[in-house]
This record gives structure tokens, sequence and C-alpha cells, in this order.
């Protein structure tokens, strides 16, 4: 059986670039979750600033005070921990950094899986001790 030898440099056809298969259609700002890869858009109903995924409610700490900064340089992964509710109604979600523990929250937004934030909000039922940390933090 012959032996199989390489082409030579200017024989092989060069590759395409990979934008050209897999940036079609997304935007810059776009992002992809760190929990359950999905792409996710920025522009969302309810939110000016979306930095959460709408099926898992994961996020990345990407802002430090102000909604929208993306001044934080941690870039942390942050899990969904609870929910509440402003006096005006308002459902908000509060996240905790992995990596730095920090505390944010984030208001939710009109296309948020409705069973994820139901299960968050009953979560404390769950576990009391993990509830009442995050009050005491807040």
């Amino acid at each position: 059986m012959p032996r199989r030898t390489r082409p030579r440099a200017q024989d092989q056809r060069r590759q395409r670039h990979k934008d050209v298969l897999h940036d079609q259609g997304r935007r810059a700002n776009d992002f992809r979750c760190v929990g359950c890869r999905l792409d996710v858009s920025v522009d969302a109903p309810g939110t000016a600033h979306r930095n959460h995924c709408p099926q898992c409610l994961a996020s990345l700490h990407v802002d430090r005070r102000i909604p929208g900064d993306r001044a934080s340089e941690c870039r942390g992964r942050m899990e969904a921990l609870a929910v509440f509710t402003r006096p005006d109604g308002e459902w908000m979600i509060v996240h905790q950094c992995l990596s730095c523990d920090e505390l944010s929250s984030n208001r939710i937004a009109g296309d948020d899986n409705a069973l994820a934030l139901v299960r968050l909000a009953l979560r404390p039922l769950q576990d009391t001790d993990r509830a009442s940390r995050t009050l005491i933090n807040l």
C-alpha cells in the first residue's frame, strides 16, 4: 500500500475565515449564556441593560455600580439567588458572583422564563438559611 504524502503548502487550499461560518446574524452586543449556552440578544422588553439569560437567569459580573456601565473587572459567573419586588411591584433578581461573592440586583425582562422565576421565588421556602444570608447581605 503506497504511503500518502502531505501536500505542499502552495498546493493546500486556504481556509475561510471563521466569522464567515459562525457570525451570521449575530450583533456585536449579543452574548452567549455561561449557564445554558443560549445565544441571548441584549434587546429585551422591560429593561435597557440586559446582562442575564432569559432561560436560566445566569449572568456575568459585568456591571460595577451603575446598570449598563460594564466597568467590573471580575467577569465572574453570577448565580441567581432570589427574587424580590420593589414597592412599585417591579420584580428584581438577586445575583451573587461566584468569584468575588458580590451581590447585585437586576430587573427582570419581559421575556424571562416564568417557570424559572417562580422556582427562584419559591426557593426560600426550601432553604431558609440561604434566604436569611441573602437578606443580611443586602
